[in-house]
């Protein structure tokens, strides 16, 4: 209706069609060189404003475009607009989600947002509201550097949180939602098979050569970190072995076959993509996520294998040398290295950073960085210096008062939903998915002690809304059992024809 409407109005007006055209593309033109600029914001006005009636009727379209930008927004072949966070793409996005269910209300679940996660997520976006009033540098207060900081060390937490709970409704969006991800994940795992052999593009190639040099080509140049889509390989090694260990875990208990085939498929191509990260905490990382399913299984016949399995990958990495002729191997193997220098930098770090801190329980301010720290400033160190680590990064910036408040929120959250999927769910594959996104979630958690990854693009709102769908699990429980039934139904049907016109060929 909406095209017969455009091409009529086109063929009675074509000139001025085609000049608002002109001038649109004009407009994008400028708003990817020159980013916000009142002509570029006036000519983008009607798409805007078409963007959000469509909206209206396709929000699910909105939260899949959503996930697709979370995903790609730190990619280095993504060229942004000058003048824009990079944060608010994701942020504006989620406001205009959170919008819409609000108009909506009568239709949006909001009543299944009252859980322990919400309040922990309140108690710690409290404290760093609070942290607005933080002068230990004696430099002042600056509300927007602190929002800027705050709102990506905890306001996205609640927004991802809000999100998902509103917009992960049913069984069907939950499967289509599993898929989405799985999706994005093979071609993150595409892409780094692609920089290994096919080389890096030009942008990746001037970040490689600059800014991630130091970090990313080791041994003598010997020695390549692959990144993928990510920001750096760090945030990608960390990830991808988080997403491999919700995806194993998904495919064991997933009783549909097509289901459980690109589930499994998904979890191993993880888990090789992991390795050309050289990222020596993503195999720890693993390795706790796969353990903590051990607990929440619930069952021997789980729990045995998987002790095996990794106690023997364990042992493989920790007490021999086999595979040392791979350097990735090699490097991933150092994790287990006590006398490696290159991995305990960071403990040396944080033992220097302790003296400075002692006398800054609240923190040296979450709006202190490199760009506005005092130079003849005590704390001047503790703004500079690499944290390396997010919990480093939330302790320099809040304090011993704010990384142990954050702490206890994230072990609320985390315990809140262990306990749904041990006692409250009955469907062992919807336990399944339930297990799968809190193992994840530990395994990003233990990355985040090690790397500053766990409020980078995509794991932040990847492990934390995927934490926040397991609140939503009991809510969607009996509607499960009939879609999965269905479905299963479906699939034996599909299996008895199969037999039946193999035994006919046979005849």
């Amino acid at each position: 209706m909406v095209s017969t409407a455009f091409k009529t109005y086109a063929r009675d007006h074509g000139g001025r069609v085609i000049l608002l055209f002109l001038l649109f593309l004009l407009a994008l033109y400028q708003f990817n060189v020159a980013g916000f600029s009142a002509f570029a914001v006036v000519c983008l006005l009607p798409i805007i404003a078409m963007l959000a009636v469509s909206s209206f009727e396709h929000r699910l379209y909105v939260f899949w475009a959503l996930m697709g930008i979370n995903y790609i927004i730190q990619w280095h072949n993504v060229s942004l607009p000058n003048g824009i966070p990079m944060s608010m793409y994701n942020e504006l996005l989620e406001i205009i989600l959170i919008a819409l269910a609000i108009l909506d209300v009568k239709e949006a679940k909001f009543h299944r947002a009252a859980n322990a996660m919400l309040v922990a997520l309140f108690i710690w976006c409290a404290y760093c509201t609070l942290e607005v009033l933080n002068d230990t540098c004696g430099i002042g207060i600056d509300i927007g550097s602190w929002y800027t900081a705050a709102r990506m060390m905890a306001f996205q937490l609640l927004y991802a949180f809000i999100v998902y709970i509103l917009y992960i409704t049913n069984p069907k969006v939950l499967v289509n939602y599993l898929y989405v991800w799985g999706a994005l994940a093979l071609f993150a795992a595409f892409w780094v098979w692609k920089q290994q052999h096919l080389g890096f593009t030009a942008a990746e190639n001037a970040w490689l050569q600059t800014r991630g040099r130091s970090t990313h080509i080791l041994q003598a140049g010997t020695l390549t970190r692959y990144f993928s889509i990510y920001s750096d390989a760090a945030n990608f090694g960390i990830g991808i072995a988080s997403t491999a260990v919700a995806f194993i875990i998904f495919g064991i208990n997933s009783k549909v076959k097509k289901h459980k085939i690109f589930f499994l498929i998904t979890g191993i191509i993880c888990i090789w993509a992991m390795f050309p990260s050289g990222t020596r905490t993503a195999i720890a990382c693993m390795i706790a996520g796969f353990f903590t399913y051990i607990f929440l299984s619930k069952s021997f016949k789980i729990a045995i294998p998987f002790t095996i399995f990794f106690g023997l990958a364990f042992f493989f990495l920790a007490f021999t040398t086999i595979g040392n002729s791979n350097q990735q191997i090699r490097r991933m193997r150092s994790a287990f290295n006590k006398d490696d220098a290159s991995a305990n930098t960071r403990s040396i770090n944080q033992e220097a950073m302790k003296k400075y801190m002692a006398e800054a329980p609240w923190g040296i301010g979450m709006h202190i960085g490199y760009q506005n720290a005092p130079a003849n400033n005590k704390y001047t160190f503790m703004a500079t210096v690499p944290p390396d680590s997010e919990y480093v990064f939330i302790w320099i910036h809040t304090g011993v008062i704010g990384i142990t408040i954050f702490l206890i929120c994230t072990a609320v959250m985390l315990i809140g939903a262990c306990c749904i999927v041990f006692f409250r769910i009955k469907s062992p594959s919807l336990r399944g998915i339930g297990a799968g996104f809190c193992c994840a979630f530990v395994s990003q958690q233990l990355g985040g002690y090690g790397n500053q990854v766990l409020m980078q693009f995509p794991n932040c709102l990847i492990f934390y809304g995927g934490l926040s769908i397991v609140y939503v699990l009991p809510w969607i429980e009996n509607e499960w059992n009939e879609y999965e039934k269905e479905l299963l139904a479906i699939q034996i049907e599909k299996e008895r024809l199969k037999l039946e016109k193999k035994r006919a060929s046979r005849v």
